[in-house]
């Protein structure tokens, strides 16, 4: 499975029509769903997909028309993204009218190419499942526990109090394994998994 951590997108035409397709990080699809209606607002349709990882790890999908005839416009781009085997992502896809109607088949191929050429032009990155980690330190452990996460480029959120510091990160699974076999050796000195 496939993943995308910024934002692309990609134009096409189709008998005067054109298509602008923006392919997202899931977590961008709201803020961008707002941003394109503000920058577009004579835009004839803005039609989506998306597909997400629910807390159970299953895929939920979902997709709208916005208007064009039903199944014409998000099943094909939610098709073309199961090809590709796309998740946590989102395709919205801007539709200037040209004057030229499509017809069904003609808008089912339109949207799906559109998603191509915005899958096309992205950069895609396997999917790894996240986990939240929260662990204490000592103060006198901070300094392994930074250079730690520096040499495994890893990003936390850190508070302190008296005693010490409470730390946050989100992991994949691969990552939280080696950072609990290496930090299993401070237990002693006061390390503790929240």
């Amino acid at each position: 499975m496939q993943t995308v951590q910024a934002v692309y997108h990609a134009s096409s035409e189709e008998k005067k029509s054109t298509f602008i397709a923006f392919l997202c990080p899931i977590e961008a699809f709201e803020a961008l769903h707002v941003r394109l209606k503000n920058e577009h607002p004579k835009a004839a349709h803005i039609v989506w997909a998306k597909r997400v990882f629910n807390e159970y790890r299953q895929i939920v999908e979902n997709n709208s028309d916005d208007g064009e005839p039903k199944g014409t416009s998000g099943p094909p781009i939610l098709s073309v993204m199961r090809g590709f085997e796309i998740v946590n992502a989102g395709i919205l896809i801007v539709r200037y009218f040209g004057g030229i109607k499509l017809g069904t088949g003609g808008l089912v191929r339109a949207y799906g190419n559109a998603a191509k050429e915005a899958i096309g032009a992205s950069t895609l990155v396997t999917f790894e499942f996240q986990t939240a980690v929260e662990f204490f330190t000592p103060f006198a452990l901070l300094a392994r526990f930074e250079h730690y996460c520096s040499t495994q480029t890893l990003l936390f959120q850190r508070t302190f109090d008296t005693q010490g510091a409470y730390w946050k990160m989100t992991l994949s699974e691969a990552q939280k394994e080696a950072f609990v076999s290496f930090a299993g050796v401070f237990e002693a000195e006061g390390f503790k998994l929240l």
